[in-house]
């Protein structure tokens, strides 16, 4: 065949496929393959870089919270090995090349302490390389802040009667114990942590080393009664009072107003004592504070204004008690409460009358609630099976402050929970 007839053979079929429909069909799709591969291809790759970074995620995080646990105890060079190495142990990625991780501690004001880790790394790519990516950077960062803030905690704890039952008051012992390791451990520095210890049922007991300040309204000191032996009068009463006060005169009792000479309103009603521990000031005597939980013994009627009203007292630096420091960005003034039952006796001293009304008394403990989170100091509340739980659920700060406790020996998670909350670890982001 001559090259005439073979050139103008090709010319024919040339024209032929170029005028046959099947043929542009045919073309159109073999075209259009070529993209749909590549962003099939592309979707894989990204897909494997993504679970690499959720991967490298959880172990960043993970590095972060065990880290913030020694930050301020190691060198720097020691902090950066640490790093690297509890990031490897948990990050299991073959693929992922030039891994780094770089952690920075800082402490951004006094008491705050803040700890970032960046990590970085790079995932080959398997389809996108062919349109000249060969690998995709993947990036993380993690963040934990915390507070060895300083931290003044005042527990107010239900001693009354109804605390003997159902093992209350071992479990309570128990989960104050525990609660008042996890602070100590939480500070860094003698004095970062304090704590003061309320009892109370329907009085406190302050201590009779307090009797010859001019605060006391012994008026309502029961002389004849069988706690204050003979003989006593309004000369004598420090010689046979035993340390206890009860509500002062409204609206007072919901205060926390130092006692003052003008207004005798302020003062305090000594009162007699039964079996009740004496409170203790704010202290970071721990061996102190521990055997203050064991003297704790259940008796008596509630009142839970009382309880919170000696708290708040003991978190502010004037009289009666004036162990807390002033109010500072560094430092957290807490109220832990627990009581197991409703309000059901308290007194109205400007005529010294007893009341029993609980909705009566149950207004003053919301009065005195919002008084204390008025004045920036927080509250948590602790129902142990019984007792008004709106009331308490009102007077936490929020309701994931409110803890309703339904058999005595959750009271450690409870206590638990809330230590850790005010250790204050987290994971900022």
């Amino acid at each position: 065949m001559t090259s005439a007839r073979i050139a103008a053979r090709l010319a024919d079929r040339a024209n032929r496929l170029r005028t046959a429909a099947g043929g542009n069909v045919t073309m159109t799709f073999a075209l259009a393959v070529v993209p749909i591969v590549g962003f099939v291809g592309a979707a894989v790759d990204y897909s494997r870089a993504n679970s690499v970074k959720a991967a490298m995620q959880a172990a960043s995080d993970s590095t972060a919270l065990m880290l913030s646990k020694y930050a301020q105890d190691i060198s720097t060079d020691q902090f950066t090995v640490k790093a690297s190495e509890y990031f490897t142990a948990l990050f299991v990625s073959p693929e992922t090349t030039g891994v780094a991780v770089t952690p920075t501690f800082t402490s951004p004001q006094p008491g705050s302490f803040k700890l970032q880790i960046a990590v970085s790394g790079v995932v080959p790519t398997t389809f996108t390389k062919l349109v000249g990516q060969p690998s995709l950077d993947v990036n993380v960062n993690s963040e934990v802040v915390w507070g060895i803030r300083k931290l003044e905690v005042a527990l107010a704890l239900d001693n009354t009667g109804s605390m003997s039952s159902s093992n209350k008051m071992t479990h309570l012992k128990t989960a104050a114990h525990n609660l008042l390791t996890t602070l100590k451990d939480a500070a860094k520095t003698a004095g970062d942590v304090k704590i003061a210890v309320v009892p109370f049922d329907t009085t406190v007991n302050l201590g009779t080393e307090y009797k010859d300040n001019d605060w006391f309204d012994y008026d309502s000191l029961d002389c004849n009664g069988s706690s204050s032996g003979s003989g006593c009068n309004s000369s004598n009463w420090k010689d046979h009072w035993e340390g206890c006060v009860r509500d002062r005169t409204y609206p007072f009792d919901t205060q926390d107003d130092p006692p003052t000479g003008v207004n005798t309103k302020t003062y305090y009603p000594a009162h007699d004592c039964g079996s009740l521990a004496k409170l203790m000031p704010l202290s970071y005597d721990w061996i102190a504070l521990n055997s203050k939980i064991d003297e704790m013994t259940p008796n008596g009627n509630t009142n839970v204004t009382i309880g919170l009203a000696w708290a708040w007292h003991a978190l502010t630096a004037q009289a009666p008690l004036s162990e807390a420091a002033v109010p500072s960005p560094d430092l957290d003034k807490v109220i832990i409460l627990l009581t197991d039952g409703d309000n059901t006796e308290s007194w109205k001293n400007s005529n010294n009358t007893k009341l029993t009304s609980q909705s009566t008394i149950d207004g003053r403990t919301e009065l005195v609630c919002n008084n204390i989170k008025a004045a920036g100091i927080r509250i948590y509340t602790i129902r142990v099976i019984n007792g008004d739980a709106n009331l308490l659920r009102n007077c936490a700060t929020n309701p994931t402050m409110y803890y309703d406790v339904q058999q005595a020996s959750q009271l450690n998670n409870a206590f638990s929970s809330i230590a850790q909350n005010l250790a204050n670890l987290r994971i900022s982001k």
